[in-house]
């Protein structure tokens, strides 16, 4: 047998994935090789003073990644090296070209990793799910397994989110979940409130269900709360949509002082909260959630497009402590969307578990500041930003109409959508928001910036792309 000890202290995932990584990262290392016999369950949970079952799910996830095979009455044994169980399809197939090329420049998206070891760290754990492929193409139930609301408390809680499983829904998205949740709480004609400058979605779902959006006023904290009181006694509306984290488009975050001001509102009013917190992952630190506040009257959706992966359409739901509206959602959400896929449900909580969510969170949090940095250096004063932001607000300069200026940067590879996707009433004005992220390496985005710079410098005629 071999006197295997792993130092538990090496990983910092949960306690079973620890010892699979070790496992793993012993192979790599030459302390383990292929045919050593390792501890039994019961004999390396005394050493590493564990519970029992906590080896045994070491042991089994160790086996799904390919790194040993357990036989009974003879005990579990390495079967070869950690680049052969992770598998070739996965690591060394060549990437789609195709595939590739697919990229909606409308959407606001994160910087994509490029980190060799974070890639491999994210194709690892695609490929463990191989093991269970069966299973994860079967129907599942409505609002995601035991485990995945495991992973998914565990993730809100960096929110300051502590909900019990039974408040939590995993949903194919949060449009989807927005989607439901408006059509619960109103009827054609209903007025909803958000900021003056909003979120396209949620502009696209009020029309969807024919609902009167009515915008307020926002300073550098985001809605006034004394304008939300004025709408509220003379509008009469069914609910307020807030995006209050690096707000989509403005990148305005409301400090914890404007949270408690709006909370305190809709808890006078007793209006209920829609809070789409698609950014509030990427700051490290920062201001609790709406939700946190008035869970009472709260519709949390945690999105995940924004700080793991949009292809995942996965977002986790918090809803109100109000048992009616918990059977009214599961309705309208299994009659829309029946459930969330369970291929990228089960990604994620095993992203969730391993620390790989937080190894691309911390990514993201490196990137995106960089970009905002190169962003500041080329292009003149008077936008607005966030360091942590993916995009800017950018107003434009006399002579300038958002239409004339998205046409001219069409063509530079950054993703220009004009203010009247966003503005909810009135006329829009002229400005535009610019997407940093997406597949746009650093030296792309450079270029694009330099070219934007340009055209800023003079009227349109003076940019050279109209004849």
């Amino acid at each position: 047998m071999k006197n295997w000890h792993p130092d538990l202290g090496r990983s910092s995932s949960p306690l079973y994935m620890a010892i699979a990584d070790l496992i793993e990262m012993d192979l790599r290392g030459g302390q383990l090789s292929a045919g050593d016999r390792l501890p039994t369950h019961r004999d390396l949970a005394r050493r590493l003073a564990i519970d029992v079952t906590t080896v045994a799910r070491g042991y089994l996830e160790a086996q799904k990644r390919g790194l040993v095979q357990s036989h009974v009455g003879r005990g579990t044994f390495v079967t070869g090296s950690a680049d052969t169980a992770r598998g070739n399809f996965t690591l060394d197939a060549s990437p789609d070209s195709r595939r590739a090329a697919l990229v909606d420049p409308s959407m606001n998206m994160p910087p994509e990793p490029d980190d060799p070891a974070l890639l491999a760290r994210m194709r690892e754990g695609l490929s463990a799910l191989a093991a269970d492929l069966v299973p994860l193409l079967r129907y599942q139930s409505f609002g995601g397994a035991a485990m995945d609301k495991e992973a998914a408390a565990l993730w809100l809680s960096r929110r300051s989110l502590t909900p019990p499983q039974e408040r939590i829904f995993v949903a194919p998205g949060a449009h989807p979940a927005l989607l439901a949740i408006f059509g619960m709480l109103t009827k054609p004609g209903d007025t909803v409130l958000a900021e003056a400058i909003t979120y396209p979605g949620m502009r696209s779902i009020a029309a969807q269900l024919r609902l009167r959006l009515v915008g307020l006023p926002v300073d550098d904290h985001g809605v006034l709360p004394d304008a939300f009181a004025d709408a509220c006694e003379r509008e009469k509306p069914k609910a307020i949509y807030l995006n209050p984290t690096l707000q989509n488009p403005l990148t305005l975050t409301m400090p914890a002082a404007r949270r408690a001001a709006i909370a305190a509102v809709a808890q006078t009013y007793h209006l209920p909260i829609v809070e789409d917190d698609a950014y509030g992952f990427i700051p490290a630190d920062g201001p609790a959630p709406l939700a946190a506040l008035a869970p009472q009257l709260t519709w949390y959706i945690g999105g995940l497009s924004k700080c793991i992966g949009a292809g995942l359409r996965l977002a986790y739901v918090g809803a109100p402590d109000d048992s009616r509206a918990l059977w009214s959602f599961a309705g309208a959400m299994r009659a829309g969307n029946l459930m969330a896929s369970p291929l990228t449900t089960a990604l994620t909580t095993r992203w969730i578990e391993d620390g790989t969510a937080d190894a691309i969170l911390e990514f993201l949090r490196t990137e995106a500041p960089a970009r905002q940095a190169l962003a500041a250096s080329l292009l003149p004063a008077g936008y607005r930003a966030d360091p942590l932001s993916f995009n800017i607000w950018l107003p434009l300069p006399q002579g300038w109409t958002r239409s004339t200026f998205g046409t001219h940067m069409r063509a530079c590879g950054l993703g220009v959508m004009a203010s009247d996707a966003f503005a909810v009433d009135g006329t829009p004005p002229e400005a535009v928001r610019v997407s940093l992220g997406g597949p746009v390496t650093r030296p792309q985005l450079q270029t694009a910036l330099e070219f934007m710079a340009h055209a800023l410098e003079g009227p349109p005629e003076m940019a050279g792309s109209f004849f």
